[in-house]
């Protein structure tokens, strides 16, 4: 079993999908109402679509970069605003926040070895 993608809801599809064409995605799937983006490693793929209402979003979306650092920096010189600058947390991950222009919150980070085996990883199955 593989995760295929994650969908976020927006309330401006083009200025979403300039958004994450400057995070460094590349659009896979371009309509009015739906987008798809490819991620630059790895094969995985998120999509966007387009609400028709307001909302409220929870879902929080991760992207992991090694040079998670340099990235960040990068994306501030594109314009990118940041709610939090790349922090080292207590769960060993070092994350940066920021939201897109519908409100989705982000999470870039690295967690190298921790991201799949922190201290207390367990494996519990059915």
């Amino acid at each position: 079993m593989n995760l295929n993608q994650v969908t976020l809801p927006v309330i401006n599809m083009d200025k979403a999908t300039d958004f994450y064409r400057i995070l460094g995605f590349t659009q896979i799937v371009d309509t009015p109402h739906y987008a798809r983006f490819e991620c630059p490693e790895g094969g995985s793929t998120f999509s966007l679509s387009l609400e028709n209402c307001e909302f409220v979003s929870r879902t929080v979306i991760y992207f992991e970069h090694e040079q998670l650092d340099e990235w960040v920096d990068q994306l501030k010189i594109k314009g990118i605003n940041f709610d939090q600058e790349p922090t080292d947390e207590s769960y060993l991950w070092r994350e940066a926040v920021l939201h897109d222009p519908s409100g989705n919150k982000i999470k870039l980070y690295w967690a190298g070895e921790n991201r799949l085996n922190p201290p207390w990883r367990v494996e519990i199955r059915t």
